[in-house]
């Protein structure tokens, strides 16, 4: 009975030993005799107890790193990077996971083979670039290491799935005399808005004060032209009509002497009525009337014969 029971718990250790799981986002390497075997997916697996045995478990999910490290421009300049390295094995073929295991001793040497790699390329790139262009070739950067580590990678079974560089940084007295450069830019190119802005004010105002003086001179135009138009119309109305009397005098058979009589009295009495404190002398005498009235009938007589040259034109 003893010696079933023996047999029993012997039986039950061999089970346990030959029963091995595997987490999920994991593989195992087994080895039997120091040789590689065979590789343990996730879940439950059935291995030889005592001598198949697990050399290593692998990760075969997304891996992350920080880095953090100089390097030195072609005009050397210092640069500080930081940077965030993503990484994972490359796919789960059994060749691409024999690399991964026996490439290297362990996970530590890996780290610094990946690390020195990273760091190497970055700075042999940053090398042949001067300090003004680094910023502006975050991208380009980023392209020439996956360029030049991925075969590196691939043979030890991995894979670089990206580079993002955080911090670009450089030594204080170059980030001052950068920010100095850009302040400078920017007082220069301000200066040359405003003084483009006062220009284009200036020009606006010298076009629109010539405008309104160009309408303010069609306008004056137009008036001079309306006066001019309006004291013409005028005087021929009155030589028209004193035309008309006359002709009319001389059909009733009335001397046309008083007609300028009349004027001349009519004149008189506007200068009374009208007058605001104006002083007109005029020659009340009896010479000095006759005097008035040869004159008024000389310029009605030039009148008169101007008009009839303008109907015998019109004629």
């Amino acid at each position: 009975m003893t010696l079933t029971y023996i047999y029993l718990g012997v039986a039950a250790l061999i089970l346990l030993a030959s029963i091995q799981t595997v987490q999920q986002g994991s593989i195992a390497i087994i080895t039997m005799f120091g040789k590689y075997r065979r590789i343990l997916y996730p879940g439950l697996n059935l291995k030889i107890p005592f001598l198949e045995v697990i050399y290593r478990k692998i990760s075969i999910q997304n891996r992350s790193i920080e880095l953090d490290f100089q390097a030195i421009t072609q005009d050397q300049a210092n640069v500080y990077f930081k940077a965030m390295l993503l990484y994972s094995v490359f796919d789960n073929r059994e060749e691409t996971l024999k690399n991964v295991a026996f490439k290297f001793v362990n996970d530590r040497d890996f780290m610094t083979a990946l690390i020195r790699t990273i760091e190497g390329s970055i700075r042999g790139f940053v090398a042949t670039k001067r300090q003004a262009e680094i910023l502006a070739l975050r991208k380009e950067i980023v392209e020439s290491v996956k360029e030049g580590i991925d075969a590196v990678l691939e043979s030890w079974g991995y894979h670089l799935i990206d580079l993002q560089l955080n911090d670009i940084t450089f030594d204080e007295v170059i980030t001052k005399s950068m920010a100095q450069v850009v302040a400078s830019s920017n007082l220069k190119a301000a200066a040359e808005n405003e003084g483009q802005a006062l220009l284009i004010t200036k020009t606006k105002a010298a076009e629109a004060e010539g405008n309104a003086i160009k309408i303010s001179a069609e306008a004056e135009k137009v008036a001079a032209q309306l006066r001019g138009e309006g004291i013409a119309l005028f005087r021929k109305e009155v030589a028209k009509g004193m035309s008309d009397a006359a002709i009319e005098m001389k059909e009733a058979d009335l001397d046309s002497s008083f007609l300028l009589f009349s004027m001349w009295t009519e004149a008189i009495k506007n200068f009374a009525s009208d007058g605001k404190g104006n002083v007109i002398f005029l020659d009340g005498s009896t010479d000095g009337m006759n005097k008035t009235l040869k004159e008024m009938m000389a310029m009605n007589q030039i009148d008169a014969s101007a008009g009839k040259s303008t109907k015998k034109n019109l004629g």
